[in-house]
């Protein structure tokens, strides 16, 4: 599918990525789990960053936004159409936020040189704009570890709270809180670096 929309937010440029994006988004994603997250790759949890042609660049309904600055890849956000699983989260919220109807939001990540610039809003707008445009999205979901730095306050500025998992020792005790953004009416982003 192609995807000409980009932003661009002074040095840097939010697209769609490419196939030549691969390798880099791959290194924020795993830089992440190890040096944020504190416990690197899950198989359970991570596949998608293994094969991220096939999951994302290669799916009709799932994109990889990525954040660039002179060419290297600095952050990342995904879209797919899977809900939340049950185990390890609630039934409830499976029930809620069925796979195949929902726009789920993962992978949002930048680099920490690269924080505080507006480039995870940018790339959360993007992929929220997407799943407007694909057939058959009807929510937008996601789960955050509210235990980073900065998690919580961001996505509370962007979403709403739908179920605090912290008391429940889902994901092995982590700070889980769920959340659902809003579906935004169909709108292209800016086309500012367009020329």
């Amino acid at each position: 599918m192609d995807h000409p929309e980009q932003e661009e937010i002074g040095p840097y440029l939010v697209r769609h990525a490419q196939p030549e994006d691969v390798p880099g988004a791959r290194s924020v994603m795993l830089d992440t789990f190890y040096e944020e997250f504190g416990y690197g790759y899950v198989p359970q949890w991570h596949e998608d960053v293994m094969d991220i042609r096939r999951s994302y660049l290669e799916h009709p309904r799932h994109a990889l936004l990525v954040a660039v600055h002179d060419g290297e890849v600095v952050g990342t956000t995904a879209v797919n159409s899977r809900g939340p699983a049950h185990p390890p989260h609630p039934r409830s919220l499976a029930e809620r936020y069925p796979s195949g109807r929902t726009a789920q939001l993962l992978r949002v990540y930048v680099r920490p040189q690269h924080r505080r610039h507006g480039l995870a809003r940018a790339m959360v707008r993007a992929a929220c704009a997407f799943a407007a445009g694909a057939p058959g999205y009807e929510t937008i979901y996601l789960h955050t570890n509210v235990d980073i730095p900065g998690a919580e306050a961001f996505w509370r500025s962007l979403a709403t709270e739908v179920f605090d998992a912290r008391t429940t020792g889902e994901h092995g005790g982590f700070g889980t809180v769920h959340f659902e953004i809003p579906m935004p009416v169909r709108a292209p982003l800016r086309a500012a670096a367009i020329r």
